[in-house]
């Protein structure tokens, strides 16, 4: 093993276990049938995404030619390219099981997935008409031939390929897209307590012959495939065209990148897969993954309830923050105190209040507003255009390029800039990904400012299931930061200095190096030294150098880290006072906080920013102090609750086997334990 290999977990290996403890979720009996099923459409969801992003880095790197040991933690990408594919045949396979093994307990609740061959002569008719009304008009039939090229195949699209073969061998074959736009699962008509779903992809196997009927042949087969290209965006050095234009072409050139990874049905036969594959160019250097019958799991996310609220997790109520009423203006509560908004145990409504009331009330003067991803049918962009509309000064900083939802942000940008927002799109070089919203109101002839800072997106859709901090504050030494900070999106050459908010790309890192240095300096001097941080990822080498040297020093870290995680932790030497834990439960965990003992005076962060690379040196992030003793509290509380988990929690350790944690102390399931958290904080 090399040094770095000793030291750090490969990235992207890494975040393959992050993605086996989402697979975990749908393994576990204990978690509603349901739901595991949706589980399994977000693990083939996130791996999609991988191999898009990750994957197709690495294999960037390797055809470049460079060894990519340096840059891939100790590992050369050609192993690497390696690893990834070997790991994820083996992820593959077990869903494929976790799959099998679902629809076989789902049959034990009287619904049953069933294929072409199980339908019976009632279901019959359903299914032609179905077929022929809903179907057949949005079919995409390709005939491929030997003269003829391949036609692109869309990234991340399902599709069956069809073989015709005549008993004197010869072969016709084509390619059936499997629409985006239709629903995956098509539920038939019940039978009494029974429930029956089929898959469109079989509803089309049902009706090949009528597909092919021009065609003569005496055996006619369809198996699925899908690819999935290199999600990289390229710009072109067209001076004349803007940067919209220049982005929204390079999103539509991603459809047709370099392919990163070819799956297929493992029971295609073997000379339609090699006309595949020398057809689509793709070699052995491609991850090639033998597969189940069906691809695109992703679609499992949406898979039918129907009506069965005994196999999905109850629905909260999300609940209202104390001392905050939507009966009564946000700026006069927020005025003389700071509130804490814990979605999605707290409503996000609070969030759109604030910015109506901004775009209502005559003595708000301007809004500053950053956004990163926005939900489809978005609230937050509604009242920014309607403040805009009532001549408030609006600006907004929105990042185009975040990833896979570059159009959805390109279409709000152009109607807020219809509207007369003034849009600013991100700082050359640098990804703006900070979440936070400064206004200005004129109150006695001077200028106050109200607003706030977040861990997640302003999205009105992901607020039900990530979990995220919002601060609302009237604080003026924070806003003024804040405010700094709209002022370098416009002025970028000119570097801010910040008293109280830490930024990157300029500061994250020195600041916390300096933060971490003083704990050290407390376990040399034999005071309490502990550091308790929560994040989605840590990758950042340097980051990690520092957390280990505070180890070595004495200092107690604890880290709760949903994602990849490159520090190998419990190292005699090296990390052994470092233990992380890892928690994937119903609610995605998406809040960064950061906690420091500071000689038993804890200072406290919320941030958007993970210890990443990207994070601390490419994009602008903010972490922002909470100076409220009681919200310190708060948060020192939701912390250890978080880390008490004893049934969602996997401990991440140097063997990467997500074993979960597991003690004789009475049960704590961090999200329920939350939500019971803030219920008692009512009725106190």
């Amino acid at each position: 093993m090399t040094k770095d290999k000793n030291k750090y977990i490969n990235r992207e290996l890494s975040w393959l276990q992050f993605n086996a403890r989402v697979l975990q979720e749908a393994a576990d009996r204990e978690v509603p049938l349901i739901e595991r099923l949706r589980f399994l459409g977000i693990f083939s969801n996130n791996l999609d995404e991988f191999f898009k992003v990750r994957y197709a880095t690495v294999k960037r790197i390797y055809d470049a030619g460079k060894g990519g040991k340096s840059q891939l933690g100790g590992i050369k990408a050609k192993e690497l390219l390696e690893e990834i594919t070997k790991v994820v045949i083996q992820q593959q396979s077990d869903s494929v099981d976790i799959l099998n093994e679902i629809e076989q307990e789902l049959e034990n609740e009287n619904i049953f997935i069933i294929n072409e061959t199980e339908i019976d002569e009632s279901q019959y008719h359903f299914i032609r008409n179905y077929y022929y009304n809903e179907i057949s008009p949005a079919l995409v039939v390709m005939i491929l031939n030997e003269d003829v090229d391949l036609p692109k195949l869309k990234d991340s699209a399902a599709y069956l390929m069809v073989k015709m073969s005549k008993s004197d061998g010869a072969n016709q074959y084509a390619l059936i897209e499997i629409s985006k736009t239709m629903n995956r699962f098509i539920v038939l008509p019940s039978k009494g307590d029974a429930n029956y779903i089929i898959m469109l992809d079989d509803v089309i196997r049902h009706c090949l012959n009528e597909i092919f009927n021009i065609f003569e042949y005496d055996t006619i087969t369809a198996h699925m495939i899908k690819i999935t290209r290199d999600g990289e965006l390229d710009f072109d050095s067209d001076l004349s065209k803007s940067f919209i234009d220049k982005l929204s072409d390079s999103v539509k050139d991603r459809l047709s990148g370099n392919p990163v990874r070819f799956v297929h049905d493992k029971h295609i036969d073997s000379s339609t897969l090699n006309f595949l594959l020398k057809r689509m160019d793709i070699d052995k250097n491609d991850s090639i993954i033998p597969g189940g019958r069906y691809h695109n799991r992703r679609d499992y996310m949406d898979f039918p309830s129907l009506g069965r609220k005994d196999l999905l997790y109850n629905k909260i109520e999300q609940l209202p923050v104390k001392g905050l009423s939507f009966d009564q203006s946000i700026f006069k509560t927020i005025k003389n105190k700071d509130f804490l908004i814990y979605t999605p145990y707290h409503t996000f409504s609070y969030v759109v209040k604030f910015l109506r009331e901004a775009a209502l009330d005559p003595k708000v003067k301007s809004i500053k507003i950053t956004i990163y991803r926005l939900a489809q049918i978005s609230h937050v962009a509604s009242s920014l255009i309607n403040a805009a509309k009532n001549g408030k000064k609006v600006t907004v900083s929105i990042e185009l390029r975040a990833r896979f939802d570059e159009a959805a942000n390109i279409d709000y940008a152009e109607q807020m800039q219809d509207a007369g927002v003034n849009m600013l799109f991100g700082v050359p070089g640098l990804k703006v990904h900070c979440k936070m919203c400064v206004i200005e109101r004129e109150e006695d002839d001077k200028l106050v400012r109200y607003g706030f800072v977040s861990t997640g997106n302003f999205n009105e859709s992901t607020a039900k299931i990530y979990t995220d901090f919002t601060l609302l504050t009237a604080n003026p030494k924070i806003l003024k930061d804040v405010n700094k900070v709209f002022n370098f999106f416009e002025v970028n050459y000119k570097i801010n200095r910040y008293k109280h908010i830490i930024t990157s790309p300029h500061y994250t890192k020195s600041k916390l190096f300096t933060l971490i240095d003083k704990e050290i300096e407390h376990a040399k001097n034999g005071k309490d030294a502990y550091i308790n941080l929560k994040m989605n990822s840590i990758s950042s080498y340097k980051m990690i150098d520092k957390l280990y040297e505070a180890s070595r020093a004495g200092v107690k870290i604890k880290m709760i880290v949903r994602g990849l995680c490159c520090l190998v932790p419990g190292v005699k030497g090296m990390s052994e006072n470092i233990e992380v834990i890892s928690i994937i439960d119903k609610f995605l965990e998406h809040t960064r906080l950061y906690i420091f003992s500071n000689n038993d005076n804890p200072k406290v962060y919320i941030s958007s920013a993970d210890w990443m690379t990207r994070n601390i040196d490419n994009r602008v992030e903010v972490s922002c102090p909470i100076y409220d003793e009681d919200l310190k509290q708060e948060l020192r509380d939701l912390y250890e609750i978080c880390w008490n988990d004893n049934v969602k929690a996997r401990v991440i350790n140097e063997t990467q086997n997500n074993a979960y944690r597991r003690d004789n102390k009475s049960k704590v399931r961090a999200q329920y334990d939350t939500y019971n958290y803030y219920l008692k904080k009512l009725n106190r």
